[in-house]
């Protein structure tokens, strides 16, 4: 578990918030309790990692503008990344450190 403050906004809006995070490949990991869900929705997107495993997705919805598949987690990890199951990560763009 890294520490430090962690924030991954959208258009201005605070999306996640969190003091303690995973980072696994350059891509921080927030736990889940520190995702606002109600701005979540999830997809039928999936991707596969070959040491995570398979990764759903959810669209980020502000207001009227979706971001499709902006936001992914794994909810059934491989072993080797049982540290980040569940934790929801963004696109970069998105994100901010302090």
């Amino acid at each position: 578990m890294t520490h430090g403050k962690a924030i991954a906004t959208v258009s201005g809006r605070t999306i996640a918030e969190t003091d303690e995070y995973e980072v696994v490949e350059g891509n921080i990991y927030f736990p889940p309790s520190s995702v606002k869900m109600e701005m979540m929705t999830k997809t039928d997107h999936i991707t596969h990692c070959p040491w995570k495993g398979a990764a759903s997705y959810y669209t980020i919805n502000l207001d009227k503008t979706e971001f499709k598949n902006a936001a992914w987690y794994y909810p059934e990890p491989f072993e080797k990344a049982k540290n980040i199951k569940d934790h929801v990560a963004f696109c970069e763009y998105q994100l901010f450190f302090l």
